[in-house]
């Protein structure tokens, strides 16, 4: 056989060209993991197979309702069994998911929706009364389904409306094979939409693609950072409407690892009986439903639990060794936003700190990480745009890059949020250490500038957060004549301590810097929440302002 000579001109592979889709997560969990178990909380078990065999029905159902591919199908749901056949079954069908946030104002909701020109919504029938009274204001819509979730909400007589399980059992399944409708097809293709949380304005649309969902899945099943496996049991408590859950309910089925899912309730007895009933190995949340859990770890046996993830803002370094101490696993930090699918770095120890000292790992387990396989981040300085160095000193702006972060925004401007040569800036101050650890320093919005000088409202939190009796802390900015800016603590004490200002002012000192001490602390039951869980800076702020 004669052999072409090679001149140095670029050559193609000659690999099969089968796109990366959500409809090979389908077809794999069906095909290889139809036993394994998927449990939604208070609403019985259900098996792989089963899902499969009702996606399969939801796809012929979204035809009869002449639901077109391209068209976005949004959910207002919690997490169950249903909203994960809708997780497969929309994109599988070339659809786009659009999984709405159930905390929204009016206002945000209303605006998204149309935005978005979601065709149909599937919404839990206990949250209709949540979302019905904007239906006017909602011209898009053409179809509502309800999900049932064992309420007995009252459902408006619509014609309109129709409910899940019966529209389901009237389609016939879908019989053929997903991926092979895919097999010709652009693995760009959009498969989720996800609207950012709009603290600085109109929500935005991110718009993921198959590819990059696929990418963003063996992502968190890279061994050494989440790491799912088939014995695992993954429990999504972060919500799915919260960009995807993180992934984890498509890692877990790509894995074949059985799911655990909470229904709508946070409760933090409900949720740790969960863990332990159902020997949840793998669970996700944000920092303030770990706090809310904390206090309980004891008197549960949560013995197979091997990796806890937390996101969505940073994880306080003694929260972290909360749960160490009471179970032999810390939360794992990791940091993401919408826009990067959302898990962009995991942290945690690895090999060269295994003879590190105890503080010193303390301090490794407080970064945010490394960037996963195939993320790329640098920081930059804010005014000049240049590249700083990674000496774990230079503080600059997050900038990230990968085929999982968006390259631009939803039918909106977008070049304000990335750099001429394509990389998301993310307005986060951070510093990276020669071993590519990530720190995040705050927010650029939320830094306090005092007599000319910086202080970090994270590193401030997490001096306050290391307190015994503290559940909470905020700090933000208050005007001031003399220094322009002074911090101030808001704090949530636990259930009868009697800790004063003067206490935690005292137990701070050594910590930071004499002038970074708040000039006042605002002590309060509890503190304000954005819809995903988040402290609420803005809200905090207002009443400042109004006080």
């Amino acid at each position: 056989m004669r052999l072409e000579r090679f001149r140095g001109d670029a050559m193609d592979g000659l690999m099969q060209p089968r796109p990366l889709t959500i409809a090979h997560i389908l077809e794999r969990a069906e095909r290889l993991f139809a036993h394994k178990e998927i449990v939604t909380a208070g609403a019985g078990r259900s098996t792989y197979a089963e899902v499969a065999g009702n996606t399969r029905r939801l796809a012929t159902a979204l035809d009869s309702l002449g639901v077109l591919p391209g068209a976005r199908v949004a959910t207002f749901a919690s997490n169950s069994r249903r909203h994960l056949e809708l997780y497969l079954g929309v994109p599988a069908t070339k659809r786009v998911l659009h999984s709405i946030n159930i905390r929204l104002p009016a206002e945000h909701l209303e605006y998204i929706v149309n935005h978005a020109e979601d065709d149909v919504v599937f919404v839990d029938r206990g949250l209709l009364p949540r979302i019905w009274p904007s239906v006017d204001r909602l011209p898009v819509v053409r179809h509502w389904v309800v999900l049932p979730d064992g309420t007995d909400t009252p459902i408006p007589a619509d014609p309109r409306i129709s409910g899940y399980d019966e529209l389901i059992s009237a389609a016939e399944p879908f019989a053929g094979s997903f991926e092979d409708t895919f097999a010709l097809a652009d693995e760009n293709l959009a498969a989720g939409l996800c609207y950012t949380s709009g603290t600085t304005g109109p929500p935005k649309g991110v718009l993921y693609s198959h590819r990059s969902t696929i990418l963003h899945c063996l992502g968190t099943l890279a061994a050494g950072l989440i790491g799912l496996c088939e014995s695992d049991v993954v429990l999504p408590i972060v919500p799915m409407f919260h960009a995807n859950a993180w992934g984890l309910p498509y890692g877990a089925m790509m894995a074949g690892a059985a799911l655990v899912l909470p229904g709508a309730s946070a409760e933090p007895g409900h949720l740790l009986r969960l863990m332990a009933a159902e020997r949840v190995t793998v669970a996700g949340a944000v920092p303030t439903v770990w706090t809310s859990l904390a206090p309980e770890l004891r008197a549960h046996d949560l013995s197979a639990t091997r990796f806890l993830l937390g996101g969505g803002s940073a994880v306080p370094p003694a929260l972290s060794e909360t749960y160490l101490a009471a179970i032999g696993v810390p939360i794992t930090h990791s940091w993401g936003m919408t826009e990067v699918s959302p898990v962009g770095v995991i942290g945690g120890t690895r090999t060269q700190h295994r003879d590190a000292t105890a503080a010193d790992q303390v301090a490794v387990r407080a970064a945010q990480g490394q960037p996963l396989p195939l993320v790329n981040v640098r920081i930059a300085d804010v005014e000049t745009g240049e590249e700083l160095p990674r000496d774990g000193r230079a503080v600059g702006e997050l900038q990230v890059a990968g085929p999982w972060v968006a390259g631009a925004y939803f039918r909106v401007d977008s070049a304000e949020s990335f750099t001429e040569d394509g990389w998301l800036r993310t307005g986060d101050l951070a510093t990276i250490d020669a071993q590519g650890y990530l720190r995040l320093v705050d927010r650029m919005k939320d830094l306090i500038k005092s007599g000319g000088e910086w202080i970090s409202s994270v590193e401030l939190e997490a001096a306050i957060a290391s307190h015994p009796d503290v559940v909470e802390v905020a700090v933000i900015a208050r005007p001031d004549p003399r220094w322009m800016e002074r911090p101030v603590a808001c704090v949530a004490l636990r259930e009868g301590s009697a800790t004063t200002a003067d206490e935690l002012r005292r137990h701070i000192t050594p910590m930071v810097a004499k002038w970074w001490l708040p000039d006042e602390f605002v002590f309060m039951a509890t503190l304000p929440k954005t819809g995903t869980g988040k402290l609420s800076k803005i809200a905090l702020r207002e009443s400042a302002r109004t006080a």
